[in-house]
């Protein structure tokens, strides 16, 4: 049975940094391996996790178009191209493996594609014990291309009146769209005191979540990020890691 795990939340509020804690915990758990998926068109989930992805799936979907188009597909139908195509869009790491979206729609139409693009990635995920999706900004790219249903939906958002505003409105979002997810976490990063805001506790009750994470600003990860270096060059002992442990350790226990 495959665990979904999508991040959301407003953009720069560090949802990618999650992303990757997030999928190096489960690795360290033992829980693995991890499908990591960066479905944001701006794919830097490959650098927190110290891997290059090469090719988007955006880009190959474009290449198989192409080459259908141009009658370079002789012998193999369109759905088994772009299923070869994605295939090789596939980083593969030792523990995990990481799947980029790339941007979104291109020019001409992309439906037959972006349908078989639904299946393929729904068998891909199957595949592995745990999928972690960092999505763009908003939830449409979770709706739209991946997958309808996760098991946990973790909100991301800074400690900000305005930010913490905009948890429950995707958490309405959520809801109009037809997102199921069975557990919500909310996750307020970048804290710059030990406590949470009174703001976070309220909307927590109001949407209903069932974790309410706080994430004091850590000038390790700032550090990480500003020299380009992978999440696992983190030290042992760092908090923000441990504190997502924890979380990973409720999530797997239940």
């Amino acid at each position: 049975m495959s665990c979904k795990i999508a991040i959301t939340g407003k953009g720069g509020v560090g949802k990618t940094t999650i992303a990757g804690l997030i999928t190096l915990q489960l690795i360290a758990r033992g829980n693995k391996p991890v499908l990591a998926v960066d479905a944001d068109p701006n794919s830097c989930l490959d650098a927190a996790l110290g891997v290059s992805v090469e090719k988007s799936v955006g880009s190959v979907r474009e290449e198989a178009r192409e080459a259908a188009g141009k009658g370079m597909s002789s012998g193999i139908s369109k759905q088994q191209l772009i299923e070869l195509k994605i295939a090789e869009s596939l980083v593969e790491a030792e523990d995990f493996d990481l799947i980029a979206m790339g941007r979104p729609e291109g020019p001409g139409c992309y439906c037959y594609a972006n349908n078989v693009l639904k299946s393929v990635l729904s068998e891909i995920t199957s595949q592995y014990p745990y999928t972690v999706l960092d999505n763009e900004a908003g939830l449409e790219n979770l709706s739209r291309r991946i997958v309808q249903n996760v098991d946990v939906m973790v909100v991301v958002t800074d400690p900000s009146q305005k930010g913490l505003e905009t948890v429950s409105r995707l958490h309405t979002l959520a809801n109009e769209m037809g997102i199921k997810y069975n557990k919500l976490a909310i996750v307020v990063n970048r804290l710059r005191s030990e406590n949470l805001p009174n703001r976070a506790s309220e909307i927590s009750k109001q949407v209903g979540a069932d974790f309410l994470i706080g994430l004091p600003d850590d000038p390790e990860i700032a550090n990480a990020a500003e020299n380009a270096e992978s999440l696992k060059s983190l030290s042992n002992g760092n908090r923000i890691a441990k504190e997502v442990d924890r979380f990973i350790g409720k999530l797997v226990e239940i």
